[in-house]
Order: C-alpha cells, then structure tokens, then sequence
C-alpha cells in the first residue's frame, strides 16, 4: 500500500491544487465558467476553450452566510453553494466569467436569480421527462442556445470539429474512471469506498483530462498490482453496500465513514456525481449536437419523470457489484430524491429482495450519534 495513499492523496488534494491553477489559467487569458450540474454538457463548454470550473457548495462552511437570503429549510447544498458565492470564499467562483445552471430543482432555479444579479448567467432548461420528440427537441435547443451564448460571450466560433474532438476525450475519461471504479466488483474490493470516492470527487477539479486520464490509468494499475501482491485493505467478510440518492460531499462523508466503520465497505455509488455521470458514452458516429443530446438526456437524475433510467441502471449495478445492501442518502429539503426514495425502497426490497435503508441529513454533526446507530443495525442486519 506505500505507492497507493499517494495516488490517493493527489485526487483528494485536487480541489486545493485547483485554486492555484484557476488563478493561473486565468492570468493566462484563458475564460473560466462555473458550472452546478452535470447536466450542463461539458464537451460544449470546453469547445468554446474555457475551462469548467465546478462550484456546488458540499459542507456547511457557508450555509449560515447564505440563509441571510435564502430559506432555512433549503436544501444544505444549494445554500453551501450560493453562501460560497455572496462571500467569493470559493475561488472557482471569483474567477469565473460565467455561470452555467440548470432546471433540475426549483430552489436551484431560483437561487440562479439571484446569482445572475452579481455574474453573467446562463441556465440549461431541463425538459421534465427523458421520453418522447418534445423532451428531445427542448435540450437540444437549449444546447444549440448554450452554444451561442458561449460564442457571444467570448467572441469564438465553436465548430463540429472542435465538439467531436471534445467528444472523444469526455468520452476516454469516462472509460478510464469506469475501469477504476470496476475493480470494486472484486470481493474482496481492492480499495474502500472511502477511498474511491476521494478519486471521483477529485476529477470535477482536474481541468488537465489528458493527465487526469493517465493518472486515473496509473492507479488503477497500482492498485491491482498490490491486490495481485496480496494487500488486501478490506476485509473478505465487509457487507458489500451501494449508496444512491443526492451528492455526497464533504460533510456527507459522515455516511461513508458510518458505514466502513461498522463492517461495510461502499462498492458503488450511484448517487450524483458518482459512477451514473460515466456509465453513458456519447456516440461519436453521430452529429455532436444530437449526440450530446441523446447522451445527457439519459441523466438518471431524480428531476426525471418517470425516472426509469435510474432503476435500469441500480438493477444493474446491484448485480455487478454483489451487493449485499442499499443505502439511499438525502439532504434534507430535496423533495425530488425524497419522493422518489419510496420507488427506490419498493425496487430494492421487492424485485432485487435487498435491505434498504434511507438516510436524510444535512451538512451539520448534529446527527452523527445517530446516524452511526442506525448504520449499525443496518449493517448487522446483514
């Protein structure tokens, strides 16, 4: 395990490292757009030559800050993200020309208002069903208009040819991440989920993909050549957990750390910005635009109605993974994954014949005697 923390560590200090270098890209010349979904097609963005810099607020640092405007009954992660925009604590975001969003919740929606006031906004108008010509056409004006805007705004031209090239390397780091998360299909896994989390999160800040792809390379080949060797940093008798539901952050980790603590290991997650954002691969056989389009539209977001490629995809994650249990996590105030969490549960415990158990937290320790209980039961349950 000497090569491995290493490894790790470089992906976990992603986010300090990128302050440094958004400062030197911008002193650079180059144009910063901070963007709060994934949603927002990033192959578009990166087209226009700018670099995507990601802002969504996950610990409490600046919730307080933000409920001088916003509800107290908001969701924690849209007022960590607006509290780290008022106070410009988050360098992403004082170094961004612009903003992107999105429709997927309505306390998002109308956090943008108020952000659009203090920087240049664009919001991606998310249809509310995948299905059917109309969803269809509606994202993909909003792409072609995205595309318009980026050229207006920064006075370039962004071309099919700048977009397929875009397409392929989104496309190649979706490939490597999909490898590394896969070796957590050994049983043992060869890694905790901790750790495997620490690898996701740190790629929303990597603006370099070309290195980030190599690296993501490199430790997925560390990290079997000492499972090969016999390190083995989880035990053969851990019950195999998935985690779905909202984003998880730094504040979240508490779930993670309830659950490795208590004889579990996480082997998937399939909430936001977890393994679902690299399960689809845009067709490069197509034209971009509708590519992109096709692509994005699948997002198994819980803002979908009927919501059916998310069960599609947790079927099929709970039978790769071995999965032993499901554990479902959501902020508290998100009433998209709340409502939904009633189908999850059904799914889970029904046609897969699983435990399930949902969490609803926030960003604060005010929770953390009894979240550890409940892991607990849970996982001696198992």
């Amino acid at each position: 395990m000497k090569d491995l923390p290493k490894f790790i560590n470089e992906f976990s200090d992603a986010r300090r490292n990128a302050f440094i270098k958004i400062k030197e890209l911008k002193d650079q010349g180059k144009n910063i757009i901070g963007v709060y979904c994934g949603f927002a097609p990033w192959e578009v963005l990166s087209a226009s030559g700018a670099i995507s810099a990601w802002l969504c607020g996950m610990d409490g640092e600046t919730v307080e800050d933000a409920e001088r405007d916003l509800p107290r009954n908001l969701c924690p992660l849209i007022k960590s993200s607006y509290g780290y925009a008022i106070t410009e604590k988050c360098p992403f975001y004082y170094f961004s020309d612009m903003l992107v969003g999105e429709t997927t919740c309505d306390g998002k929606k109308k956090m943008y208002e108020l952000l659009s006031k203090r920087k240049s906004m664009f919001v991606m108008q998310i249809p509310q069903t995948p299905n059917g010509k109309a969803a269809y056409e509606y994202y993909k004006s909003g792409i072609l208009e995205l595309k318009e805007t980026l050229e207006k705004q920064f006075n370039v031209k962004i071309t099919d040819e700048a977009l397929r090239e875009k397409i392929a390397l989104r496309n190649r780091e979706r490939q490597a991440l999909r490898t590394y998360y896969g070796l957590s299909k050994l049983c043992p896994p060869p890694m905790t989920g901790y750790d495997l989390r620490k690898v996701i999160q740190g790629t929303l800040y990597i603006s370099d993909k070309e290195k980030e792809i190599e690296d993501i390379k490199t430790i997925t080949n560390k990290t079997m050549e000492n499972y090969n060797n016999g390190v083995r940093p989880v035990s053969t008798n851990a019950k195999r957990i998935l985690v779905t539901g909202c984003p998880l952050g730094d504040s979240t980790e508490k779930v993670i750390t309830a659950i490795e603590s208590n004889g579990g290991v996480v082997v998937c997650y399939e909430n936001c910005s977890g393994a679902k954002d690299e399960s689809l691969l845009v067709d490069e056989s197509k034209n971009p635009i509708d590519a992109l389009t096709e692509r994005y539209l699948r997002t198994a977001c819980a803002c979908m109605s009927p919501n059916d490629n998310r069960i599609e995809y947790l079927s099929y994650l709970i039978d790769e993974y071995k999965v032993d249990g499901v554990v479902e996590v959501i902020l508290q105030a998100c009433h998209t994954y709340n409502v939904e969490s009633v189908r999850i549960k059904d799914f889970v415990r029904n046609d897969k014949d699983l435990p399930y158990i949902k969490i609803e937290t926030d960003y604060s320790t005010s929770d953390l005697g009894q979240l550890n209980t409940r892991i607990q039961a849970f996982i001696e349950m198992l």
